[in-house]
Formats: C-alpha cells, sequence, structure tokens
C-alpha cells in the first residue's frame, strides 16, 4: 500500500483559505458583540451601534487574514505547487544535511584564501 501524501495544491485551495478567513471575520464579529454587551439589557440605539461595531471588527479580520494568508503564499514557489509535501517547509533538504556531516573541510560561503 503506497503512502499518499498531499501535494502543495492540495493544501492551498482558495475556497479553504477563504472559509479560514470567514471563520476569523466570525469569530472576530462575536467576540465584539459578547464584550460590548450585546446579549444584555441594551436599548435600540445602543444595540444598532454594537451591531455596526461588530461588523467593522468582522470586516477587518477577514481582510486582514486574507492578506496575510496572501503574503504566506508568496512564499511558496509555483514550480513546486505539484511536488509532494513530505517535510517541514524550513527544514533542510536531506541530502544538504548529510553533506553539512560529510568530511569537506570547506564550509559553503566561508572566505578561501587567495
Amino acid at each position: 500500500m503506497t503512502d499518499q501524501r498531499p501535494t502543495r495544491r492540495d493544501l492551498l485551495k482558495p475556497v479553504q483559505l477563504l472559509g479560514f478567513a470567514f471563520a476569523a471575520a466570525a469569530f472576530g464579529g462575536i467576540i465584539a458583540l459578547v464584550s460590548m454587551g450585546f446579549f444584555q439589557d441594551l436599548t435600540g440605539p445602543e444595540r444598532e451601534h454594537v451591531v455596526v461595531v461588530s461588523l467593522v471588527v468582522a470586516g477587518i479580520s477577514f481582510i486582514a487574514t486574507l492578506v496575510i494568508i496572501a503574503l504566506l503564499m508568496l512564499a511558496v514557489d509555483p514550480a513546486q505547487i505539484t511536488q509532494e509535501v513530505d517535510r517541514g517547509v524550513l527544514m533542510d533538504e536531506p541530502d544538504a544535511a548529510a553533506s553539512a556531516t560529510g568530511d569537506d573541510d570547506a564550509t559553503p560561503g566561508a572566505p578561501t584564501a587567495h
């Protein structure tokens, strides 16, 4: 039985990213409603003010989440979209770790004597 690993394309679907941003917006809006006392004894104009503020908070959190996700997606090389994900993004390549423990005295990037 083969081990099916997800590709980057599977992990970065736009519908899922929009869903995550919507969930963050809903969370921010609900927190604003609760913290401003929407479910307590308020008059009509006070309730309207609380709803407007919570919608503003939800909109800001939706847009901020989308911008942050878009900036993080820029870190992914488009050529790697179809490659399988088998390690963390910031982990070293397996062959780079093996060469770092090799017998070479010259380290990459070290100044050389002329």
